[in-house]
């Protein structure tokens, strides 16, 4: 809750402020009296707790003597006091739920906003078995609250900011300072000031605008809803930024192998730790590689296959009327809408729909000679693959890198699919994420690197 506090002349500057928000039909303008004292407020009642507004400043205004001073009660509740500069501002910390409250000569903004949405939700985008189950919320001050309930450190430092869009919108940048690197703080905080947007709804369009690059494909910083995971990334020295009306966050900076990894890791043993991280890995290289592979193989080179799997291939393939590449552009399709019905329909048919959809129309395609039994083979192997990413936004920068694989293997066979796998691998090489390396393996903290200095 904000307090903010300054002298001027009434009414004139009571009835300017009113003008200003009549047009609205939530304004609230009340005057109360007793005896020789009066006070005035204006509000919106749509965004402030009548119940708080009426025990806090009503009820104690009408209980209190003549001799007791209601003003120096306003003042001594335990509110931050922040001084407006002009109409502006004092408008809008009205509209995010302050009441402007005016006793003689004598203006104070009393903050009694009432958040609807502060109820703590369900992990939905990073599920585990293991771990913490309930993730952050729409309110600001909850989400704020959950990390402190959870980190005990004097260092946590929480900063306030303010985005300079339509929205006006409260963010707050969190970090251990004993363990963030001032340069990246710099950097984040340029990058916020400097953005130049109409409109920032979430925490997902300020992500998207930080990226810096309009047609960037991997994603520099990631959005999590998981306490534990951005315990664990500020620990480690990154920065965490929360948008007030949004239930998730971003951490940034972040590298490629940060979205590969899930919470759920710090739970288990090494051994298995290891087998489930490997898995990840090879699923990645199969979802890019395995369609390229096959285009590869059966149309430029199938001699690397032994004689019984190339005649095999090929027997699958009989009755097919076109290439392979236009028969894995075709599945791979087929395999991404039926990805976006699953994702777009009720929970509760999303699943059957779906799964029935998927084996009806694969199997009538191979019954029409439309695919073979192989390339179907394949493409399930691929789409189930995609899902082993343990992060959504790596997951879609990865389905559209299979699409541009098979583009370059589709021109030049196997060879072009080397190329374009080295290609990526050099973007990602020269790519950076708040100034530090894309691909850095191992993080260090800043008291990490003073210790490596002394040494």
């Amino acid at each position: 809750m904000d307090e903010a506090t300054c002298h001027i002349e009434p009414p004139a500057y009571f009835t300017r402020l009113a003008t200003r928000l009549e047009p609205t039909a939530d304004i609230v303008k009340k005057t109360l009296k007793s005896r020789d004292r009066v006070v005035h407020l204006l509000y919106l009642k749509s965004v402030v707790d009548m119940m708080q507004l009426q025990e806090i400043v009503v009820k104690p205004f009408y209980e209190m003597s003549a001799e007791q001073n209601f003003a120096e009660y306003i003042q001594s509740l335990p509110y931050e006091t922040k001084m407006p500069t002009g109409d502006e501002e004092v408008l809008i910390e009205i509209t995010k739920g302050n009441v402007f409250v005016m006793i003689d000569k004598q203006i104070t903004l009393l903050e009694l906003k009432i958040v609807a949405a502060n109820a703590v939700q369900e992990a939905i985008m990073e599920p585990t078995i293991h771990g913490p189950q309930l993730g952050l919320s729409e309110s600001i001050e909850t989400n704020i609250n959950v990390i402190r309930q959870r980190y005990h450190k004097p260092s946590l430092i929480i900063e306030p900011m303010q985005l300079e869009d339509a929205s006006n919108r409260d963010i707050a940048l969190i970090y251990d300072e004993e363990r963030v690197k001032p340069q990246l703080l710099k950097i984040i905080r340029k990058r916020i000031l400097t953005l130049e947007v109409e409109l920032v709804q979430g925490s997902s369009d300020l992500q998207y605008y930080m990226n810096n690059k309009k047609y960037s494909l991997f994603p520099t910083s990631l959005l999590t809803e998981r306490p534990d995971r951005i315990l664990h990334n500020m620990a480690v020295g990154k920065v965490i930024i929360l948008v007030d009306g949004s239930p998730h966050a971003i951490i940034a900076p972040t590298t490629f192998f940060d979205f590969m990894l899930s919470m759920e890791d710090a739970y288990y043993s090494f051994w298995v730790v290891s087998l489930i991280r490997f898995l990840r890995y090879a699923g990645l290289f199969t979802c890019i590689m395995l369609p390229s592979i096959y285009v590869g193989v059966t149309s430029y080179t199938p001699e690397v296959l032994r004689t019984e799997l190339a005649l095999t291939v090929a027997a699958s393939r009989i009755g097919v009327p076109y290439p392979s590449f236009i028969e894995v552009f075709f599945m791979l399709i087929f395999i991404e809408l039926l990805t976006e019905a699953s994702m777009r329909l009720p929970n509760s048919i999303s699943a059957t729909a779906t799964t029935v959809g998927g084996l009806i129309l694969g199997t009538a395609a191979v019954e029409a000679a439309l695919t073979s039994n192989i390339m179907v083979i394949v493409v399930s192997l691929v789409a189930i693959s995609t899902f082993v990413i343990p992060i959504s936004e790596m997951n879609y920068a990865v389905r559209v890198c299979r699409f541009l694989l098979l583009l370059y293997t589709t021109a030049f066979g196997l060879a072009g699919m080397v190329l374009g796998m080295l290609g990526l691998l050099l973007y990602l090489v020269n790519k950076d994420s708040f100034s530090e390396p894309y691909l850095r393996m191992f993080w260090k903290n800043r008291q990490e690197e003073l210790k490596a200095d002394d040494s």
